[in-house]
């Protein structure tokens, strides 16, 4: 018996709410030796106050040593073993957006970058332009054509598209064009079987030909490649843990995550109050609800740590408007850690609190990285935190005689 079937024997129903908020790349480390991570440096009474009423530990998003990427760190949260479902970032973006996925397409997220007179990328973000900008350099994309498969693109924010490959025959065991690197050439795509070597000669069709087509709009003047997906077949959040589950989120791509799970996608504005103020008009509606803040993970890749200091800041003046509503069970954490210092994702575990009557308080009295690893929870898979909010919330019954 796998744990979704375990959860589906044991579930029981509860006029129970539990709330997930997620600060995307929470966990952080220290510029220097002995020093404070990001969180340790940031003033978070609210936070704090969670960790001396509840249970503080370190969620581990996929393994240890690894580094996750988004898709994986929230499956893992939303319980789901990312080792078993592999999802590719392309679909999440896509659902994201709520663009129309069918069982011929091939899914890929898309990101602008600047390349250089020789080719090389200088800058992997494109300098972070408007959405706006997205939105024109999309327009010029559009006018591509291939052989072999139908050609979407789709504008999500600031640096980032949706393309889709449409037609018969396709695979997605394409590797990303994005190097993850500046001062070296976008990869050619390759594939690793028959279906998927067909998908690797339209994309390398495409990008040659976008290639042309933005030569003369830097610095958007380039495109990588990541994240090659189909639709994938995963249980429900509903089928697995009977909860009608809502998100709350401002990025695309966490949209498409939640929806990917069966959750409802509540327009939430565009802020943390907006977010908030959702939350609340929809409090009657649903017994779960995953509220998503993307700043503490880009401010971290941005390698700013004053300013990812300010962005948990803000996250924290948020709390008090989520407790006001009393959710019987209320989880703080993030889906990886972004240390300012790495500029990038790591693997790192990531401070958790879960709050609520059941909760076995440690005795702190501040959230980081230092507490939460000696905390009651302890140093635990992410993929177990939703048994952890389901046995908080009543929801599990008792395993054996």
């Amino acid at each position: 018996m796998n744990t979704h079937d375990l959860i589906r024997e044991l579930r029981e129903n509860a006029a129970t709410k539990i709330v997930l908020l997620v600060a995307d790349g929470l966990g952080g480390l220290p510029l220097t030796p002995g020093g404070k991570t990001e969180l340790e440096s940031a003033n978070t009474p609210n936070l704090d106050e969670l960790a001396r009423i509840g249970t503080c530990g370190l969620s581990t998003p996929v393994l240890p040593g690894i580094t996750p990427g988004s898709g994986p760190g929230h499956l893992g949260l939303f319980g789901y073993d990312p080792l078993e479902y592999r999802i590719g970032r392309g679909i999440l973006e896509a659902l994201g957006i709520n663009f129309p996925v069918t069982g011929r397409d091939v899914c890929i997220r898309g990101n602008f970058c600047t390349l250089g007179a020789d080719g090389k990328i200088t800058d992997r973000r494109a300098g972070r332009p408007t959405t706006e900008r997205c939105k024109e350099i999309v327009n010029k994309l559009r006018t591509i054509q291939v052989s072999g498969a139908e050609v979407f693109v789709e504008p999500v924010k600031e640096h980032r598209f949706v393309l889709v490959f449409r037609g018969d025959g396709l695979g997605d065991a394409v590797n990303d064009t994005d190097p993850q690197a500046v001062g070296v050439a976008p990869l050619k795509a390759e594939g690793a079987d028959p279906a998927s070597q067909k998908t690797a000669a339209i994309v390398n069709e495409f990008i040659a030909k976008a290639n042309e087509v933005l030569k003369a709009d830097a610095p958007t003047n380039g495109a990588t490649l990541r994240g090659f997906a189909k639709q994938p077949a995963i249980p429900t959040m509903h089928d697995v843990y009977g909860l009608k589950s809502a998100a709350i989120a401002v990025y695309p791509m966490y949209k498409g995550l939640a929806r990917l799970v069966g959750m409802d996608i509540l327009d939430a504005g565009d802020t943390l109050d907006t977010q908030a103020e959702r939350l609340k008009a929809a409090w009657n509606d649903y017994d779960f609800f995953f509220l998503h803040y993307k700043y503490t993970d880009s401010t971290g890749e941005d390698g700013n740590f004053a300013e990812k200091v300010k962005k948990i800041e803000a996250f924290d003046a948020v709390i008090p408007k989520v407790r006001a509503l009393k959710p019987d069970v209320l989880i703080v954490t993030g889906d990886h850690s972004t240390p300012s210092k790495m500029k990038s994702h790591s693997w790192h575990p990531v401070p958790t609190v879960i709050a609520g009557d059941l909760a076995r308080p440690d005795g702190f009295s501040k959230f980081g990285e230092g507490q939460c690893r000696t905390g009651g929870l302890g140093q635990f898979p992410a993929k177990h935190l939703m048994l952890w909010a389901m046995a908080h919330a009543g929801r599990l019954g008792k395993y054996g005689a």
